[in-house]
């Protein structure tokens, strides 16, 4: 049996979960969010827990009884805390600027990327009050999916230099720089 499947998911005060035919519906204070149920695999809510179970052994069975389980998980998780990424532009010049829905980006580049905030989705430039650094970005949203998708496409803009290492990173992202070219002997 799937060990990441058969651990039940507690559901926390305030949380809804209503299960249909394909889909598992989860609504929380910060919004909702649907995770779909594949073929075999069944859905039950007893005692406050989601129970996640499969009809067969087949290997397809297996592994879709882990994935259902943590895609309920994590749509409990995400409409009660909610996820986030957080990227740095690092180099001269490279800031970022947020007018109404869209980013604007100044990242070296003869012109500006602009970068509308998808569905969903919030972006914020400057998310400490006090601070007023343009080079740090927000992520946010209850859709862990959405949430990474839109952070790693804000990435590829401007993705780290090997070199110098300048570009759109991950905070906490691990680079290794490589070494320049040889000079002489």
């Amino acid at each position: 049996m799937s060990r990441v499947g058969k651990k039940p998911i507690p559901v926390p005060k305030g949380v809804e979960v209503a299960i249909e035919a394909a889909s598992v519906l989860v609504k929380g204070p910060k919004g909702s969010v649907s995770a779909p149920i594949q073929e075999g695999i069944t859905v039950a809510l007893k005692d406050g827990k989601v129970e996640v179970s499969r009809k067969g052994e087949e290997k397809r069975d297996k592994a879709f009884h882990g994935l259902t389980r943590a895609l309920v998980q994590n749509a409990v998780i995400g409409v009660t805390e909610g996820y986030k990424r957080e990227i740095d532009l690092v180099g001269i010049g490279y800031k970022a600027e947020k007018k109404g829905k869209v980013v604007i980006f100044s990242c070296g580049f003869s012109h500006t990327v602009p970068f509308p905030e998808p569905e969903g989705v919030t972006i914020n430039v400057a998310p400490d009050a006090k601070a007023k650094d343009i080079t740090h970005i927000v992520v946010t949203g209850v859709d862990k999916q959405k949430v990474g998708q839109t952070a790693t496409v804000i990435r590829g803009i401007k993705p780290p230099d090997p070199y110098k290492l300048k570009g759109f990173r991950f905070v906490g992202e691990v680079l290794k720089k490589k070494a320049g070219k040889a000079t002489g002997k």
